[in-house]
């Protein structure tokens, strides 16, 4: 459609849809329109950007990519801390946005979504400053170990939980001494906005920052085949990976891809049940939209069915709905394709024989009732393929050896939970699972500091303290020799 986009405007908030590129609004000759999940409303009319703004926006990180460079490592900090600032500063704006273009609950946004936003930044701005590495000899050669800006990068990321994801990625380039361009997803593309002009009040340079918003690959090509783009961080589907990868590949442009999970939850007889059953229901958060979600129940035989009385008693009392009602616990898939998605994968699952202990179905709107699915076979595609919404399976395992099997039986790596009271066969069985991240008796913790990525197809890399680092900078080693001294070692 050809509309002149104007602001969006959230419950009193106005969002400016129209593409951030060098410091400036820059809108498009089309949109599109970007709904709520959670009532069919048109939250806006979004820029819908083409080759010529993605041209545009890497244009400008590269013009602004060498004063940024340039700028000191405190400086740097300042900026980020400043960032920081602003978002806590707009945290129920922030909030109301996000909670509005992709449906999470907004006591989630508030307590814990949007204050993580502001700790990105705050992390990465510190760990710049203390980042080093302690210099070592060579047969009496110096190596210092320095991490140089990379260039301009171009981030694109998912709509399951849109402003967390980008800063997660952002915030480190932006420390790296990198310029970005932020491709946001176009379901959840609102609060990307906000934080361009979050950015630019805390003192941000122009172009340091660019953000164009479109659909997937009517930018995505031209903004990763670029070839004055250094680095591509991007997270979503496995499909969209290979072929970002195969656009990057003329410039052998290096990649950081998170891509999808189908993740098991190991539950052993010697576990805390109830703690277990928590741990269980927790994978129905954010409507089941999460990437590192244990949809697999792994439960020994010979607890099961204490497991699943305990698990229906608790699923069931979950409340689904508006999720900007406090007392909501699920709220609704992000967009009515996702919601045909998930339903042609519970229906194709029951036809084939899998049975619904709880769910199976629509609900009115966006909505799709939690589901526990038993009688699956492993090498079914509800056991074998992301799914993405709320919907769990559960199968039985008599020795660790076949749990550990079980776990590992599928083309993906993301994650793993394991829920048992034996210290000695969580250290055991964490070291067998392919698994880039393994929760033992807890789920979604994760510290800034640690390793974070994929296995197998669920990503290439991995990001978090200097992993991060190492990733969006050139890592470089200068080797001195002794004063007095020049030979070649």
């Amino acid at each position: 459609m050809t509309r002149e986009p104007q602001a969006a405007v959230i419950a009193g908030v106005p969002v400016d849809t129209r593409h951030w590129i060098g410091g400036e609004r820059v809108a498009s000759t089309e949109t599109f329109a970007d709904i709520s999940p959670i009532d069919g409303t048109v939250l806006g009319d979004i820029s819908r950007g083409t080759a010529m703004e993605a041209a545009a926006a890497v244009a400008a990180a590269k013009d602004a990519f060498p004063a940024w460079a340039a700028t000191s490592r405190a400086e740097r900090a300042r900026v980020l801390h400043a960032i920081a600032d602003g978002v806590e500063k707009r945290l129920e704006d922030l909030a109301i946005v996000e909670t509005s273009d992709n449906g999470a609950l907004l006591r989630s946004h508030r307590r814990g979504v949007m204050p993580r936003v502001a700790h990105n930044f705050r992390f990465f701005a510190d760990w710049l400053l203390a980042l080093e590495h302690e210099d070592f000899e060579t047969r009496g050669h110096t190596n210092h170990v320095s991490w140089d800006p990379a260039g301009p990068c171009v981030l694109i990321t998912p709509w399951n939980a849109p402003l967390m994801l980008a800063t997660w990625k952002v915030a480190p380039a932006l420390a790296a001494g990198n310029t970005v361009v932020l491709k946001p997803a176009e379901w959840s593309p609102l609060t990307a906005s906000l934080l361009a002009d979050i950015a630019a009040e805390a003192g941000l340079p122009a172009g340091v920052l660019n953000v164009v918003q479109g659909y997937g690959s009517e930018i995505g090509d031209a903004l990763t085949s670029h070839p004055d783009v250094r680095r591509i961080s991007f997270t979503g589907s496995v499909p969209t990976a290979k072929r970002i990868s195969a656009s990057a590949a003329a410039n052998l442009t290096p990649l950081s891809l998170e891509l999808g999970g189908k993740s098991p939850l190991l539950v052993f007889a010697d576990a805390d049940l109830d703690l277990a059953v928590d741990l269980a229901v927790e994978q129905y958060d954010n409507a089941g939209q999460v990437c590192l979600a244990g949809t697999r129940l792994l439960v020994e035989e010979t607890v099961v069915e204490k497991f699943t009385r305990l698990f229906v008693e608790k699923a069931s009392a979950l409340k689904q709905g508006d999720p900007r009602d406090e007392t909501t616990d699920i709220g609704p898939n992000i967009h009515p394709r996702q919601l045909e998605k998930i339903d042609g994968f519970v229906q194709r699952a029951l036809a084939a024989g899998a049975r619904a202990i709880i769910g199976g179905h629509r609900k009115d709107g966006q909505y799709y009732a939690p589901t526990l699915l038993t009688d699956v076979a492993q090498d079914s595609e509800i056991v074998q393929e992301e799914v993405f919404g709320p919907v769990l399976t559960l199968q039985t395992f008599t020795t660790e050896e076949e749990a550990v099997r079980l776990a590992n039986d599928t083309r993906f790596g993301l994650a793993a939970t394991v829920a048992t009271g034996d210290p000695e066969r969580a250290e055991r069985v964490s070291g067998q699972l392919v698994a880039g991240t393994v929760w033992i008796n807890c789920f979604f913790v994760r510290d800034l500091q640690a390793p974070f990525g994929g296995s197998r197809q669920s990503g290439v890399g991995r990001e978090g303290g200097t992993w991060s680092f190492d990733f969006y900078c050139d890592v470089k080693n200068t080797v001195t020799a002794p004063r007095g001294r020049q030979d070649h070692g």
